[in-house]
């Protein structure tokens, strides 16, 4: 634990994306870390959040909080993206970190603006993507460096494929996905995907908000490929209404890897390649890949609670944060070059040239 002191703040919009996932909470249980500031233009969503964090002032505009507090870090909290880009950049100006709800901005030019302020500034941005942060997926990425199933091979992920299943899924939860695949298996070289509604191809004729602001959405099939830098090969679907598969399985030349995204310490290990009809040996082995997690907090808040112990250390030693704007902007490249390939019917070729929304009219 670094022996600098902090001083933190949080900007929350009651009734627009409120606090996301409790970003506003992720300096708890942190001794180096003084909780300062609070803003949030609804009085009552800003008094509630003042009582979570015990904040000693509270605002209403997040740039008079930033103007008169002297902030180190401050939480962009909101889930909709409607105002992520001038939040971080106020952020920034005022020689803030941040550490920013997913997803951080709805196209790439947002993204990469971003990003490059924050090389300028000599600041960080990380963002919540917290799966990389839990040392289950530390174990996990160790495993397949040990050479526990050979040389990896493919990775299939799904999302999680409730009601927003398809384009919204892929944006509010599969970000989360291609963070980790990234984290497990390296860059995307290129892609492509079938997108579809009712079963008919996608155009833009079929672009619908989603329920929350987190940029265009379409479709309610999403089935993406992916060739990674590294040699891997990458699926990903997400389809309406199929409850319950949210999950990865990673396959290489000595067996499969299945496990639930997120913190569990557990996955699941079939020592072969491939089924084999009626051979009954073909077995799945549960195990243990880490230490049980704390059961003091919930999964959200232990994720956000080591980001910003790896945020601290990423600022002490001066490097990328685990997941950081340049990871997210990676991440939402997986996502909105689905919709470039399905538009343009061809291989979307990373970095994708075109940085505005391809569902944008």
């Amino acid at each position: 634990m670094s022996q600098k002191h902090y001083r933190a703040g949080a900007i929350g919009h009651t009734g627009a994306g409120n606090y996301g996932h409790g970003l506003h909470l992720s300096y708890r249980y942190l001794e180096n870390v003084e909780f300062i500031a609070v803003s949030d233009p609804d009085h009552m969503g800003r008094e509630k959040a003042v009582a979570e964090t015990n904040a000693l002032r509270s605002y209403a505009d997040y740039r008079e909080m930033l103007e008169r507090e002297d902030l180190d870090i401050v939480s962009v909290c909101p889930r909709w993206v409607t105002n992520h880009v001038e939040m971080v950049l106020a952020c920034l100006e005022a020689d803030c970190h941040v550490y920013c709800e997913k997803p951080m901005t709805a196209t790439l030019a947002d993204g990469d603006l971003i990003v490059e302020t924050t090389a300028q500034k000599g600041l960080k941005v990380a963002v919540s993507h917290q799966g990389v942060y839990f040392p289950s997926t530390h174990a996990l990425k160790q495993l397949l460096r040990d050479g526990k199933i050979g040389q990896v091979e493919s990775i299939r992920a799904h999302g999680k494929q409730d009601g927003r299943g398809g384009g919204e899924d892929m944006i509010t939860l599969g970000t989360h996905t291609f963070n980790m695949m990234r984290f497990l298996v390296g860059d995307v070289d290129w892609m492509t995907a079938h997108v579809t509604e009712a079963g008919k191809e996608v155009g833009l004729d079929h672009v619908r908000p989603p329920t929350e602001p987190v940029g265009p959405v379409a479709g309610d099939c999403i089935e993406s490929y992916f060739a990674f830098k590294s040699g891997v090969t990458g699926f990903y679907d997400s389809r309406k209404d199929r409850f319950g598969r949210g999950g990865m399985e990673i396959y290489g030349r000595q067996g499969i890897i299945a496990l639930n995204i997120g913190r569990s310490h557990q996955v699941a290990i079939c020592p072969y390649p491939c089924w084999r009809i009626g051979d009954l040996s073909q077995q799945w082995e549960i195990i243990e890949i880490c230490d049980s997690p704390p059961t003091s907090e919930n999964s959200l808040d232990y994720g956000n609670r080591l980001a910003i112990m790896d945020l601290i250390e990423a600022i002490e030693q001066n490097r990328k944060p685990l997941s950081s704007a340049s990871d997210a902007v990676a991440a939402l490249e997986m996502i909105v070059g689905a919709y470039q390939a399905q538009l343009t019917k061809a291989r979307v070729s990373f970095p994708m040239k075109n940085r505005q929304h391809p569902l944008s009219h």
